[in-house]
């Protein structure tokens, strides 16, 4: 799949059904994500923000998110939504980040309305810019992209700070910003997701959902999502989560036997380790070397 295909290949999912999208920070990780037949990966910043032992509070430059992106993209054959956070400064700074993941190959691009030294969607204290002011990054960021199918995604974290209607209000007029996709952070139930839903009322544009761990949310299912009219669910850390324990739990286990030997049946074997990397153990990387040939398979 080419850079220009990611866009097109997303509407075309979204138009057959609701998404489930898991987080990842790293090529390996979406490697996997693909090969358990999801239909895109989402990278997150909080991943990607984890993965380097920072919190989620925008220390991640447009630079380490886009190279990230292209990492990923090089190696996976699934359209890439990328958290670009507050968009890495105002409207210039949202329009130049915006081109540089495109042509990074990201088929889908997530902006949102929390001040640039943002807090995690799920915690107290967010503060929030003016509407008017995150509808001109909105304007920006459609105005930057190339690709008409490339999906610009508001996401409003109102809730905490003006109610179910302040985020409604805020959502419309992203919508008439010219936002594709609207991402209501941090509701707190499945009747707010519904009346949310409701008030937008329209059918041109895509409702996302996030459904992370620990958060204001309850834990909805993909099809209760569908069926509020919601087309895209992330899972933004729920790999990251996963792995964490389970690398803690190895850890406790080595230091307290002295040995792996317990841990065996729980690792991914050297082959299965290949399968991924595409690699025959011989020396060959699947499609390396051969003309008009790419990382992917």
């Amino acid at each position: 799949m080419g850079i220009q295909e990611g866009p097109k290949k997303l509407g075309s999912q979204i138009r057959a059904g609701t998404l489930a999208v898991p987080g990842v920070f790293n090529a390996f990780t979406a490697r996997l994500v693909e090969n358990a037949g999801f239909p895109a990966v989402y990278v997150s910043g909080a991943g990607l923000s984890a993965s380097r032992a920072m919190p989620d509070i925008g220390l991640l430059t447009m630079t380490e998110v886009a190279t990230a992106t292209r990492h990923i993209v090089q190696m996976i054959n699934i359209p890439v939504i990328v958290d670009a956070d507050t968009g890495f400064g105002e409207v210039h700074h949202v329009n130049r980040a915006v081109g540089e993941l495109e042509s990074a190959g990201a088929a889908g691009i997530q902006l949102e309305d929390q001040i640039m030294a943002k807090r995690c969607g799920h915690l107290p204290g967010k503060e929030l810019i003016d509407s008017k002011a995150m509808s001109l990054k909105i304007a920006a960021a459609v105005e930057a992209k190339h690709n008409p199918n490339l999906l610009i995604i508001a996401r409003t974290d109102a809730r905490a700070k003006e109610g179910l209607d302040g985020a409604i209000h805020r959502a419309l007029t992203y919508r008439d910003a010219g936002a594709d996709a609207i991402f209501p952070e941090a509701l707190e139930s499945a009747e707010e997701f519904e009346s949310f839903a409701n008030a937008m009322n329209d059918p041109a544009v895509i409702l996302v959902a996030n459904m992370t761990e620990w958060g204001n949310t309850p834990l909805l299912s993909v099809t209760e999502f569908s069926q509020m009219g919601y087309q895209i669910v992330l899972f933004p850390m729920t790999l990251f989560r996963m792995m964490a324990k389970g690398m803690e739990e190895a850890l406790d286990e080595l230091k307290k036997s002295g040995t792996q030997k317990a841990l065996l049946e729980r690792m991914q074997s050297r082959s299965e380790l290949y399968e991924v990397l595409h690699y025959d153990g011989n020396g060959q990387i699947a499609g390396v070397g051969k003309a008009g040939m790419s990382w992917k398979r």
